[in-house]
């Protein structure tokens, strides 16, 4: 994400430490850092603040009305309070806009296709996000609809998401959501082994945990939104304002399979699911 972020400023001529100075700062999904690690940018004054991500962006929002921010974040950045309207934004703020909340009942959709049989189906959350609370009312209403049972697992660190897993094999859960979520998302390694050693098929947000090994993934890339923050940010160092400059909605969703894991797993995908899949690893 970083090399496509740099991409994108090298497209006009921006290169980190030849022409701009690029100061990163990574919380690693601990948002309690975020406040200071945003004060400090203010401090600093910074051309431009990227985020990524949605608690990142309401701390970035909250920091400063007068540096330029590029934002990727999840939900409806103008519910959030984040800018006065998509084509307007109006203030300091611009950037993306990813499809998250309106997935995940698609996700629970796509394991019960899988799993047809299956009456009992976990959520994993991060129950410190913003976003969460909305997520998880979009999947019990589709578990409703569909006659299952949902089972929502919070898990704000390593431990709690070994317990997690723990508790869905008491609750005896056929099957597991995982919710985009940038902590989580970090935590991809030990929640795909995790997975893998209590043979639970789980379907993600983020195609980087079906490159990790998980089973399948539904959503949006990236790399390409962080391509497109950084052509944001190019055009803010060239003069432009972020008043002026539309958030993009993204729309673009790909489903990823990972028919290796399938295998493992003793699965087998319906070939009219498989052939809805943008990609299949095997």
């Amino acid at each position: 994400m970083v090399t496509s972020f740099r991409r994108g400023l090298k497209e006009a001529g921006y290169v980190d430490g030849r022409n701009v100075t690029i100061e990163f700062r990574w919380a690693d999904g601990h948002y309690d850092r975020l406040p200071a690690m945003a004060a400090d940018l203010v401090r600093r004054q910074v051309a431009v603040i990227v985020t990524g991500g949605t608690p990142a962006a309401i701390v970035a929002k909250a920091a400063t009305s007068t540096i330029p921010t590029v934002i990727i974040v999840g939900g409806d950045p103008v519910q959030l309070g984040l800018v006065e309207s998509l084509n307007r934004p109006g203030g300091n703020v611009t950037g993306l806009a990813v499809l998250t909340v309106e997935l995940e009942a698609k996700k629970l959709e796509l394991l019960h296709e899988l799993l047809p049989a299956a009456t009992a189906i976990a959520l994993l959350v991060n129950p410190t996000t913003v976003l969460t609370e909305s997520e998880t009312k979009g999947v019990q209403d589709a578990a409703r609809s569909l006659g299952l049972h949902l089972h929502v697992l919070n898990a704000s660190t390593e431990s709690q998401i070994d317990a997690a897993f723990g508790a869905l094999v008491e609750l005896r859960a056929s099957a597991l959501i995982v919710s985009v979520d940038t902590f989580l998302n970090n935590s991809r390694g030990q929640i795909v082994a995790l997975a893998a050693r209590y043979a639970v098929p789980a379907v993600y947000g983020v195609r980087d945990y079906v490159n990790a090994g998980g089973l399948m993934s539904y959503g949006t890339d990236l790399v390409d939104m962080y391509g497109q923050s950084g052509i944001y940010a190019r055009k803010i160092l060239k003069g432009a304002r972020p008043a002026d400059l539309p958030i993009q909605q993204v729309t673009k969703v790909a489903l990823v399979i990972n028919l290796k894991t399938a295998k493992t797993l003793g699965l087998t995908f319906p070939t009219t699911l498989l052939g809805r899949a943008d990609e299949v690893i095997e």
